[in-house]
């Protein structure tokens, strides 16, 4: 595990993720207009469980680098600050956009009978083939992982404190979708959402570049 400080860095980050609408969230609140909230919650299940496919291959990339030499990991460190800073500028673009909208129909039909492996299905495929989430994982997560201990079970330490958090936030909009019956995401919440969660990437990113290895 990282230091404490280090930790909470992955938390806030990883929370800003977790929160901003994306294709992840749209998949669990149309799943669960379609399906009710059991529907959501498989959902949920499946794209959150493709995180730790996405800590597997980060890890097996950080195993083949730490064996490299010094040069090789500062390379690493430059990638994912250059990913970070453009991750967050595309945000702060975002946020400036007239026309930025997140829109989720929601019909007044459920169909109880949905399977729950094609929810899972969808939810998993969702994730594993979101380059999004993979880029993430692969620039972000190697920096929070101690050299001198085993890249795996820290991987898939801080992939299950992702999952966690997701699944509580998925579900919880899965609920909400069941009670209210609709689900609009504003323009003004989306601009800020873009705004704060490209602002935390982009220092993030600078702060990666500038810091010694």
């Amino acid at each position: 595990m990282p230091p404490a400080e280090l930790l909470w860095a992955y938390l806030l980050a990883t929370a800003l993720l977790t929160i901003t609408p994306g294709v992840d969230t749209l998949l669990v609140l149309r799943n669960t207009s379609r399906g009710g909230l059991r529907d959501g919650v498989i959902s949920s299940l499946g794209i959150c469980s493709g995180l730790f496919i996405h800590a597997t291959l980060s890890a097996i990339g950080i195993s083949l680098i730490l064996v490299q030499t010094a040069w090789a990991f500062s390379l690493l460190k430059w990638a994912g600050a250059c990913y970070l800073i453009w991750l967050g500028l595309t945000s702060l673009y975002e946020a400036t956009r007239k026309n930025t909208r997140v829109q989720t129909q929601i019909s007044d039909t459920k169909s109880p009978a949905v399977n729950g492996w094609r929810s899972m299905r969808e939810g998993l495929l969702s994730n594993v083939l979101n380059p999004k989430t993979a880029l993430f994982y692969m620039a972000f997560l190697p920096h929070f992982i101690d050299p001198q201990g085993p890249a795996f079970s820290q991987s898939i330490v801080l992939a299950a404190i992702h999952f966690a958090m997701a699944m509580m936030w998925q579900c919880g909009l899965a609920l909400v979708v069941v009670k209210s019956q609709a689900v609009a995401v504003s323009q003004r919440f989306k601009r800020v959402m873009h705004f704060l969660t490209g602002g935390v990437f982009v220092g993030f990113g600078v702060k990666l570049a500038i810091t010694q290895p």
